[in-house]
């Protein structure tokens, strides 16, 4: 049984829980960070010092980093690795876009989503918000164009890359008081994806 230390709230939690959905894979799942704390205790500190979650538990393996998570159960649980095909030029695609939501995505999302969901209307910067959702705004554009003539991110199947950038989109579409640009490529791919079971069991809730 893995063990999976984490809220569920956590953007890099829930795409740990969908990829074991994906996967069909049994968890137990413990409530970590923020309001629930433990992750700041010494026996969480021992397993992930980062302090950061998600942190999973294979039997005797602990492995942090949600991202390098999802590498390891589909490569150790993937039937024939469906979730990241072995063929390197595709696992190159997918990676691709595994590390581009870390380095670029999830710092220009980040100040807006905290902005709009865990800050109070009375404490926002709104000239700031403004700034911080056009330049994420790009970012999406960018992804609306990669989508043209596509079904998923890579390939022709549902892949780790689906997964990782669909918990992102659900935050840039989640939340309320933006003004979005035109993204028909992003929504069409967004509602294909929102139908799958992980992301309505783990994803496809108010963000709070």
């Amino acid at each position: 049984m893995l063990t999976i230390w984490g809220r569920t709230n956590s953007v890099n939690v829930q795409k740990v829980l969908w990829c074991c959905d994906e996967l069909v894979l049994p968890f137990e799942r413990i409530d970590a960070g923020l309001q629930f704390g433990r992750n700041n205790e010494p026996e969480y500190l021992a397993m992930n010092p980062t302090g950061k979650i998600p942190t999973l538990v294979d039997d005797d393996f602990v492995l942090w980093e949600s991202n390098s998570i999802l590498r390891y159960l589909a490569m150790q649980y993937g039937e024939s690795s469906l979730l990241y095909p072995p063929e390197p030029k595709l696992r190159a695609s997918i990676d691709r876009w595994l590390d581009w939501s870390l380095s670029t995505l999830q710092p220009a999302e980040r100040p807006v989503f905290w902005t709009l969901v865990r800050t109070p209307a009375e404490q926002r910067d709104m000239a700031k918000l403004a700034t911080d959702a056009a330049a994420v705004g790009q970012l999406w554009r960018l992804l609306d164009a990669h989508l043209q003539g596509r079904f998923f991110l890579e390939g022709e199947k549902f892949t780790l890359a689906d997964i990782v950038i669909g918990t992102y989109t659900k935050r840039w579409f989640g939340v309320d008081g933006l003004e979005r640009p035109s993204l028909p490529n992003l929504e069409r791919w967004y509602s294909r994806i929102a139908t799958r079971s992980g992301f309505k069991k783990y994803v496809d809730f108010p963000l709070t």
